[in-house]
């Protein structure tokens, strides 16, 4: 199959284009889709707030683990501390790409 520089300059068989035509007709009856689209994302706002919760709770239980020493302090913050982690590196990540989601899960 030949590479085509510009995307636009794509022709298209007549089979191909019926299927296109049937498929573009079947997304514009999707209400649900196009409810979704016209939302703005709100996910937006729950990876940097999840990131400041953890991230405050995390340093009360650090401090509260190194001034008490008490073990189940100390295990709560072992226990918080690699999901603070996952979601700032989820954070950072989303920040140095520029766009909203990347998978599923990131």
């Amino acid at each position: 199959m030949a590479e085509h520089p510009d995307p636009d300059d794509v022709v298209l068989s007549p089979h191909e284009r019926l299927a296109l035509r049937s498929i573009e007709a079947e997304l514009r009856g999707d209400r649900r889709l196009a409810r979704s689209m016209r939302r703005p994302p709100i996910s937006r706002l729950w990876l940097p707030l999840s990131v400041a919760v953890l991230s405050c709770a995390s340093l009360v239980l650090v401090v509260m683990g190194i001034r008490t020493s008490d073990p189940v302090v100390i295990w709560c913050f072992a226990g918080l501390w690699p999901f603070t982690l996952l979601q700032a590196f989820r954070l950072l990540w989303r920040a140095s790409r520029g766009t909203d989601r990347i998978t599923s899960w990131l």
